[in-house]
């Protein structure tokens, strides 16, 4: 009897125990395996957080399951709001081990007395395993919540797992952790809340959408922070006498700034200096705001243009002294949203006549000064078998000009004839020097047309190369990571004097009044400006630099589709102005840096002769290099008007048309240097040679091989003599 008494007494001992057991042995499978840090319970270490020269953040993102950029130190949250929170949630955090009983007994008695849930009573610590690993809301979610709580209160500090809750804990529109919150309702750092305003971040929490402070219920919120306030007034950290809170002073979050293509660059940049992003906070040389206003000046001005087929643009603006990147704006207009995912900063395209100031500093650097003549006149180079005739924007020529006047209005048979004077390969080896990296083919594909620009090159190497002059002929790599960065390519590419004479000529209205008229290059703060289109009109192109900033900007389409019509002068040239506008708004100004060693001398305008007194040219002041004085008008265009034949060219194919009656069908010999009295004896095939006055002579096409050559003659002396070139009509 006795033993059965024990026994039915032990059963009920048995049961408990073995139940206890089963409820630990549940517990623990349902736990999980315990994180070794707390970044774990994301599945993700903390994100590189990238923000502007000011620390305004560039990379926020609010898709993510977690706030992975926009976080705060346990130090750098003000202890009142730290105080707030606690009052709110968990008043006795620093007391429990993560479980508090006590809490959860006070909220059953409330809750039983109420009828129905009024109150909580999850820790912080419960809350963050809750974000961690969501469950439903049962109670057995809830006792392993506890157990888990207590675990990770055996692993980490107090302050850590707050710090967590406190970047991590949900608000409205996706927002997490409190800085966001702050960003969201205020527009402010946590420094900047006032203690109202903290209240209300920790009451926001237990309602984020009911209570949101643009859309929520404004009575209740303002209820459970009165509620809120008492508590810490009880508590000594509010005083009783304080002035009455009167709303809030809401503002518009700010939207984030679109430069994700230079987000990406400067990240490479970072990685390729060798840095860890395990909680790394980067700042970069971009102004944000800045950045938002070019961007919309860039988009207005390509919704303007829409009709005109172009679709794409992009802008760089640096500072000239630092080289640090300010703005980096990738721009599509209507529907061409896949075209947003190429950067058009780096994506190479043809820069027209934007190449030429590099091959006049070249020129310059060879000998040839501001003040030398250029012949403008019609010319034609062989292209393959055939010719290409080279032509002005305008259709106009010009004639003997300056090399001032000839780079000044853009002119292209004369940048030709500069190529031949400085050799195609030493250019090439030039714009090497200047950082054009994207010109990888040999001199032979790209031939004369590369002095207008006929390689692809990048915005940025452009940019980079304009800089160059800027900065007196010295080239460097632009920054991008602020405090600055190492390994970045710094050289010599042109001479003080020269870079400096570019500058002066590229800031001269005078010096393009021949192609460029209203005045849209002309900006009320000196500014070097250069203007370029390509072929068809595929891309446009406007460039400047002030005392204090380059800038470049690009216009076209990205499936190399043509615009209709959009010139530099006509698509960016106005975004470029508007942007030197808004750099130098409200910013010391000065005038563009003019080297010390150049030499001024008055010439005559029209042929760059030194003027004398008596001569009834028009004159105007020259700066000259060293060594370079001027010289007079007759040598000086002597010099530059070398006798050559420029038509036809060796190896030359011409189609003969026979539905065109052969008297009238001809072919113009052309000579480079001649005058029109000159006289010009032809020999064609070894025939016998016939005289022409002047450089052209109409020869009578026929079929076959042929060869030509000529004998110039000035004022009864011979001049020049031209060997054979052979040619073909077919």
């Amino acid at each position: 009897m006795k033993r059965r008494i024990l026994l039915l007494l032990g059963l009920p001992v048995l049961a408990i125990a073995a139940g206890t057991a089963g409820l630990a042995l549940g517990t623990r499978a349902a736990m999980g395996p315990p994180p070794e840090r707390l970044e774990e319970l994301t599945g993700t270490v903390r994100r590189l957080e990238i923000v502007d020269r000011n620390g305004v953040p560039l990379n926020v993102s609010y898709v993510n399951d977690w706030n992975l950029h926009a976080q705060a130190r346990y130090h750098e949250i003000p202890e009142f709001l730290i105080s707030a929170f606690l009052h709110a949630e968990d008043a006795r955090f620093f007391e429990h081990t993560g479980q508090d009983w006590r809490a959860r007994l006070a909220a059953l008695g409330q809750n039983l007395k109420a009828g129905r849930a009024v109150r909580g009573a999850s820790t912080i610590t419960e809350q963050v395993v809750r974000m961690v690993r969501p469950r439903p809301r049962t109670f057995w979610s809830r006792w392993v919540e506890g157990w888990e709580a207590r675990r990770l209160e055996r692993r980490h500090p107090k302050q850590r797992i707050l710090e967590f809750y406190l970047n991590q804990v949900p608000y409205a529109s996706n927002r997490r952790g409190v800085v966001q919150a702050a960003r969201f309702y205020f527009d402010r750092d946590l420094s900047a809340l006032n203690r109202h305003e903290m209240l209300a971040l920790a009451v926001l929490v237990r309602a984020p959408s009911r209570l949101d402070l643009w859309r929520g219920d404004r009575t209740a919120l303002d209820r459970a922070i009165g509620q809120l306030a008492v508590r810490l007034e009880d508590a000594g950290l509010l005083p009783r006498d304080r002035e009455p809170w009167e709303g809030f002073d809401l503002k518009s979050p700010v939207a984030p700034v679109d430069a994700s293509h230079f987000l990406r660059f400067a990240e490479q940049r970072y990685r390729a200096n060798g840095s860890s992003d395990r909680a790394a906070r980067l700042r970069v040389t971009l102004d944000a705001a800045l950045q938002a206003r070019l961007h919309a000046l860039l988009a207005g001005r390509l919704a303007m243009l829409a009709d005109k087929g172009v679709n794409n643009g992009a802008l760089l603006a640096a500072d000239r002294n630092s080289g640090e990147v300010l703005a980096w704006v990738v721009a599509a207009s209507g529907d061409d949203a896949p075209a947003r995912l190429i950067d058009a900063v780096r994506t190479p395209r043809q820069p027209g006549s934007a190449l030429k100031p590099f091959l006049y500093s070249l020129a310059l650097s060879k000998g040839w000064t501001a003040a030398t003549l250029i012949d403008d006149a019609p010319l034609a180079d062989m292209v393959g078998a055939g010719l290409h005739s080279y032509r002005n924007y305008s259709g106009v020529f010009h004639g003997p000009i300056t090399l001032r006047h000839a780079l000044g209005n853009s002119l292209n048979t004369p940048a030709v004839r500069t190529i031949v004077f400085t050799g195609e390969g030493a250019y090439l080896d030039h714009l090497h020097r200047l950082g054009f990296t994207t010109l990888t083919r040999k001199i032979d594909h790209y031939g004369p047309g590369l002095a207008l620009g006929n390689g692809e090159v990048t915005l940025l190497e452009l940019t980079q190369a304009y800089a160059a002059l800027a900065n007196r002929g010295r080239y460097r790599e632009f920054s991008v990571l602020a405090g600055g960065e190492g390994g970045l390519h710094v050289r010599t590419a042109v001479s003080e004097e020269v870079a400096s004479l570019i500058a002066d000529i590229l800031s001269d209205p005078l010096s393009r009044r021949l192609e460029f008229t209203g005045g849209l290059l002309d900006f009320p703060v000196q500014t070097a400006v250069k203007t370029g289109t390509s072929n068809d009109y595929r891309d446009s192109w406007a460039m400047g630099f002030s005392d204090r900033h380059v800038v470049g900007v690009w216009m076209g389409n990205l499936d190399q589709q043509p615009t209709r019509g959009i010139t530099g002068s006509i698509g960016p040239a106005m975004v470029l102005r508007g942007a030197f506008d808004l750099l130098s708004r409200n910013a010391d100004t000065a005038p563009l840096w003019l080297s010390p060693r150049l030499v001024r001398h008055e010439v005559c305008d029209d042929t760059g002769a030194s003027w004398q007194a008596g001569m009834s040219c028009p004159r105007r002041a020259e700066f000259f290099l060293a060594g370079t004085a001027p010289i007079t008008a007759i040598a000086n265009e002597v010099r530059q008007r070398t006798v050559r034949l420029s038509q036809p060219t060796e190896g030359l194919m011409l189609a003969y048309d026979p539905r065109v009656p052969a008297e009238f069908q001809a072919f113009d010999f052309v000579l480079e240097g001649v005058r029109e009295h000159d006289r010009v004896d032809w020999r064609v095939n070894g025939g016998v040679p016939f005289q022409n006055v002047g450089p052209r002579y109409a020869w009578p096409v026929k079929r076959g091989e042929h060869w030509v050559g000529a004998v110039v003659w000035r004022d009864g002396r011979q001049i020049a003599e031209i060997d054979e070139t052979r040619f073909t009509v077919r």
